[in-house]
């Protein structure tokens, strides 16, 4: 007797496809504040918001509780993860330590094929703008970590993009202050790509490390970013 399979049951691909689309929904929801720090993600509402069942969001919180962009209450429910000070603190702290250490390593490395790849990087940023949000982080990060990509340490790198991520967030906190439009990231961006690519590595460092703490600048003109309670 030959055995049917059943069109309901979905495959595995397809699973995995619907967590994946849902973890990136609701990621990018939570990076842009569109959910709030704090707020609780109910299932049902998601579903809603998504158009997905239940399963998928349930295995995006989990994926996003992992990645710490939300948080498990009591085993009863999920909420975005709060945000404070003292929080961003720590992880541009760790962030300028350990991209200062990758980037020294990346450079002292660098040969033609990192260069191209860098540019390359550095040009689809520029070309894609911040007014498409998902398409603008991907290429973002990509150039972050093109400039850290000759480092030969995969556990630093693996911090150092778990930080991007971490940090993203309060990017885009940082930039609700009324003075933040007088940033001027484009440049910040070129002039870090113009000191790597020149090999110029206490220069590149210096750049870098100072376009992650100007955020921190703008992010204390903003009161949606507590400090921390005792």
């Amino acid at each position: 007797m030959s055995i049917v399979e059943n069109p309901a049951v979905p495959e595995p691909s397809q699973v995995i496809s619907a967590t994946q689309t849902t973890y990136q929904a609701i990621r990018q929801m939570i990076i842009t504040g569109e959910l709030a720090p704090g707020e609780k993600l109910k299932i049902e509402r998601l579903k809603d918001r998504i158009q997905t069942g239940a399963s998928p969001i349930r295995e995006a919180l989990t994926l996003l509780v992992a990645d710490k962009l939300v948080e498990r209450i009591d085993q009863r429910g999920f909420r975005a993860a709060p945000v404070s000070q003292e929080n961003f603190a720590e992880i541009l702290r760790l962030r300028c330590a350990l991209e200062d250490m990758a980037l020294r390593e990346s450079i002292a490395a660098a040969d033609d094929t990192w260069e191209e790849q860098l540019v390359l990087s550095h040009h689809r940023m520029v070309r894609v703008g911040a007014a498409d949000v998902a398409t603008f982080e991907e290429h973002h990060k990509a150039f972050h970590m093109a400039l850290l990509a000759r480092c030969n340490s995969p556990i630093l790198l693996g911090y150092c993009s778990q930080l991007y991520d971490l940090n993203v967030r309060y990017r885009y906190l940082a930039g609700r202050s009324r003075n933040y439009g007088k940033r001027d990231v484009r440049a910040e961006h070129r002039d870090i790509l113009d000191a790597a690519v020149a090999r110029e590595v206490d220069l590149a460092s210096q750049r870098l490390l100072s376009h992650y703490q100007q955020t921190g600048s703008f992010l204390r003109e903003t009161p949606d970013v507590p400090q921390d309670q005792d």
